[in-house]
C-alpha cells in the first residue's frame, strides 16, 4: 500500500485541527449498513438476525421489513443475554432465574457467564443463579428457567452467536458476530429449539465487523520504518450508533466504545508482533494510536497518519493566578486540567524538577525535604485514569504542613496522554479511552527501562529523595471493558474487564514482605474506617463474584488486597492504588479522589511507624 499525502484541512477529514499543518492518508472505506441492506433485498418471509446495532436501529429494521410483509426479529450479537431481558424476556413479576450459560473449548470458562454482566445488578428483585453448561464445539446457547411471582414456570434459550478465527496475533478466538436465519416463529423465536437455529442459521458478516478487520488489515500490511513507526496513527470512525445506558452504576451498551479498545489494544498486539516482542511485554513503541469513534450518520473510516504537532500542544503554564487550583481541587467535577496541576505545584511552594515529554511538553516534580522518612508519590502514569491526580495534590497541601514532612510528588507523569485524554472526551466523557493510558510513543511508562523523556521525573525523585516508599496512584475501568471482536474478553487484562471496587497492589523486592504486610495492615486498618469505601467494594464485589467467580484477593482487616514479589523497580515498597475512576465525575469523581488521598496520607503515616527493623532485607 502506497500511502497518498493529503492536505489536513481536507473536509472529509473529522478532525484536522489535530493533527497540525499535514497528514498522510492510509486508508479510507465507506460501509453499506447491514441491517438497511438486508431491510432493501431480503426476499424470503420471516427472517432473524444478530447484528452490531443498538436498538433503534435495530427496531427501525424490523419496521422496514414489516412494510415489505416480511416477519423479522432483529438481535444484538453484541452481550444476546441481558439485551434478551432487556428487549424480549418478560421480567415483570419474575423472581428467580437459573442461567445455564454455555462453555466452549476455545474460550475461558468463564467467558459466557462474565458476557452476560451486569444482569443481576439490573434486576436486583430477581435470585439469579449461575450454573455452567456442558463444554461444546456447537454454537453457543444459554438455557434459562425463569420463575415468577404467581408461580408460573419458562423455559426459553438465548441464542449467542460467535465464531471461531484467528484474531490478528495468530492465535485462534471465539468472538461475538452476525448471524441470521430464514423462516421459523419468529414471534417465539426465543424459544425455538437449538437444532432448528443451528441447521437453518447461518453467519453474517457485518458492517461493523468488516470495518474492523479491513482497518487493522490495512495498517498491518502497511509499509513501516523502524520503531517507533509512527509518531500519531488516527483512526477515525464514524458510527451510526447511540450509547444505551444500563440502570446500575456506570455501565452502558457501546458499540462505539467497544470499537475503540478493540481497535486500540488490536492495533497494539499487530505492532507487538511486528517487533518481534513476545505477548505482553510492555517495552513497544509504536507511536500514539489514536482512534476517534464517533456518533454519525454513515458507516466509515479513515486511517491517516500524522506527526505531532508542538505549537499546537502547549505545556501546562505557571502564571494562573494564585489561587486557581482550589476550585481545580476542591469542586471540579471530572479529570483536573493540566493547567490546575501546573498551578497547584506553584502554590505549594516547594523545590521543583522538570522534565519533558516525547510531545514537547513540560512535566513538573516537587521535593520537600525534612526529617520524615522520604516518601515518593506518583500520579497519571496511566492519563485516562482521572483521579489520581487530584487525590495526590490534596493530600500534598495536607503533608505540607506536617512538621518534618518529607516527599516528592509528580502529579501528572504523562502528559501528552492526559492531553488526548481531553481531546478524546470531548466527544464522550463517558468513554474509558484507552488509548489515552500509554504515553505518546505509545509506551506503558512504568515499563521505560531509561531515564528518557517523562520517566526522568521517577528517576529525579528517587535521586533526590532516596525514598524507600513509593506511592503509586492509579485507576482501572468504571465499568465493563470488553473487545468483542477478538473473545470479548481484553486479553492480558482479563483481571480488569469489570469493577470491583478499590483495592490495593503492594510489590515489594524480595526480602521485603515482612515490612510489605507490617504497611498493608496499618493502611487497610485505617481505610477500613472509609464508610463510602466499604460500601462501593461490598456493591462491586457483590457483582463480580456473582458474574466472574472469586476475586483473587486476600483480604487485610476486610479490604482486598494484592501482594507480589517485583524485581523490576529500584524503590524495595512499591504500593499502588486501584480505584475504579475511569469515566466517573460529580460526586463519584470526588468520592475517587477522596479515596486517593486517603491512602496517601495513611500510607505516609504508617511508612513512619514502621519498625526500624523491617527497613532492611531479610537476610533468609
Amino acid at each position: 500500500m502506497s500511502p497518498s499525502a493529503v492536505s489536513a484541512t481536507d473536509p472529509a477529514f473529522t478532525d484536522a485541527a489535530s493533527i497540525g499543518a499535514s497528514a498522510t492518508e492510509l486508508f479510507s472505506r465507506a460501509y453499506a449498513a447491514t441491517l438497511a441492506t438486508l431491510a432493501a433485498e431480503f426476499a424470503g418471509e420471516r427472517l432473524e438476525t444478530w447484528t452490531f446495532d443498538d436498538r433503534a436501529t435495530r427496531r427501525q429494521a424490523e419496521a422496514a421489513l414489516a412494510e415489505r410483509g416480511i416477519a423479522a426479529r432483529c438481535r444484538s450479537a453484541y452481550k444476546p443475554l441481558l439485551c434478551a431481558f432487556r428487549e424480549e424476556i418478560e421480567t415483570r413479576d419474575l423472581v428467580a432465574c437459573e442461567v445455564i450459560y454455555p462453555r466452549h473449548p476455545q474460550a475461558s470458562e468463564q467467558r459466557f457467564r462474565l458476557e452476560s454482566y451486569p444482569l443481576a445488578a439490573c434486576y436486583p428483585q430477581v435470585a439469579f443463579r449461575f450454573v455452567a453448561g456442558a463444554c461444546r464445539a456447537a454454537l453457543p446457547v444459554y438455557r434459562l428457567h425463569l420463575r415468577y411471582a404467581d408461580g408460573r414456570e419458562r423455559e426459553c434459550e438465548v441464542l449467542a452467536p460467535n465464531r471461531v478465527h484467528a484474531d490478528f496475533t495468530g492465535e485462534l478466538a471465539l468472538s461475538p458476530c452476525g448471524w441470521y436465519r430464514e423462516g421459523g416463529a419468529v414471534g417465539k423465536a426465543i424459544e425455538a429449539t437449538t437444532a432448528e437455529r443451528l441447521s437453518e442459521g447461518r453467519a453474517l458478516w457485518t458492517a461493523f465487523e468488516a470495518l474492523y478487520h479491513d482497518s487493522v488489515s490495512a495498517i498491518r500490511d502497511a509499509d513501516w520504518g523502524e520503531e517507533p513507526y509512527f509518531e500519531r496513527l488516527e483512526i477515525a470512525v464514524m458510527l451510526p450508533v447511540d450509547d444505551e445506558p444500563l440502570a446500575y452504576d456506570d455501565e452502558v451498551l457501546s458499540l462505539r466504545e467497544a470499537l475503540h479498545e478493540e481497535l486500540y489494544f488490536s492495533l497494539l498486539e499487530v505492532f507487538q508482533r511486528r517487533s518481534g516482542r513476545p505477548p505482553g511485554d510492555r517495552h513497544l513503541r509504536p507511536g500514539q494510536i489514536v482512534p476517534q469513534v464517533r456518533r454519525g450518520a454513515t458507516l466509515s473510516v479513515q486511517v491517516w497518519v500524522v506527526k505531532h504537532a508542538a505549537s499546537a500542544q502547549p505545556s501546562p503554564q505557571d502564571d494562573l493566578p494564585a489561587g486557581h487550583w482550589r476550585a481545580q481541587l476542591g469542586l471540579d467535577e471530572g479529570p483536573l486540567a493540566p493547567a490546575g496541576a501546573a498551578a497547584a505545584l506553584v502554590a505549594l511552594a516547594l523545590s521543583r524538577f522538570p522534565a519533558r515529554s516525547v510531545a514537547g511538553r513540560t512535566l513538573s516534580g516537587c521535593h520537600i525535604a525534612g526529617r520524615d522518612r522520604a516518601v515518593m508519590i506518583s500520579a497519571g502514569q496511566h492519563a485516562n485514569e482521572t483521579s489520581s491526580p487530584a487525590g495526590s495534590l490534596q493530600a500534598a497541601f495536607t503533608l505540607a504542613r506536617r512538621p518534618g514532612a518529607h516527599f516528592t510528588l509528580c502529579p501528572l507523569e504523562n502528559p501528552d496522554g492526559y492531553a488526548l485524554h481531553q481531546q478524546l472526551i470531548a466527544d464522550n466523557p463517558r468513554h474509558m479511552h484507552h488509548a489515552a493510558r500509554y504515553t505518546a510513543l505509545g509506551d506503558d511508562l512504568e515499563y521505560r527501562a531509561s531515564a528518557l523523556f517523562e520517566s526522568a521525573i521517577r528517576t529525579q525523585a528517587e535521586r533526590l529523595s532516596g525514598a524507600q516508599l513509593h506511592l503509586n496512584l492509579h485507576g482501572y475501568p468504571a465499568h465493563e471493558w470488553t473487545r468483542p471482536l477478538s473473545g470479548y474478553v481484553p486479553r492480558g487484562f482479563e483481571m480488569w474487564t469489570i469493577p470491583k471496587g478499590f483495592f490495593l497492589i503492594l510489590r515489594y523486592r524480595p526480602g521485603w514482605e515482612a515490612a510489605a504486610r507490617w504497611l498493608l495492615d496499618a493502611v487497610t486498618r485505617a481505610l477500613a474506617e472509609e464508610v463510602a469505601l466499604e460500601a462501593l467494594n461490598r456493591r462491586q464485589l457483590a457483582q463480580f463474584n456473582a458474574h466472574a467467580g472469586d476475586d483473587g484477593f486476600e483480604r487485610i482487616n476486610g479490604f482486598p488486597c494484592w501482594l507480589a514479589v517485583d524485581e523490576r523497580h529500584r524503590v524495595p515498597l512499591t504500593l499502588i492504588t486501584e480505584y475504579p475512576d475511569e469515566t466517573v465525575y460529580a460526586d463519584a469523581f470526588q468520592a475517587a479522589a477522596a479515596a486517593q488521598r486517603a491512602t496517601v496520607l495513611a500510607a505516609y503515616e504508617a511508612f513512619q511507624r514502621l519498625p526500624a527493623g523491617l527497613l532492611a532485607p531479610d537476610p533468609t
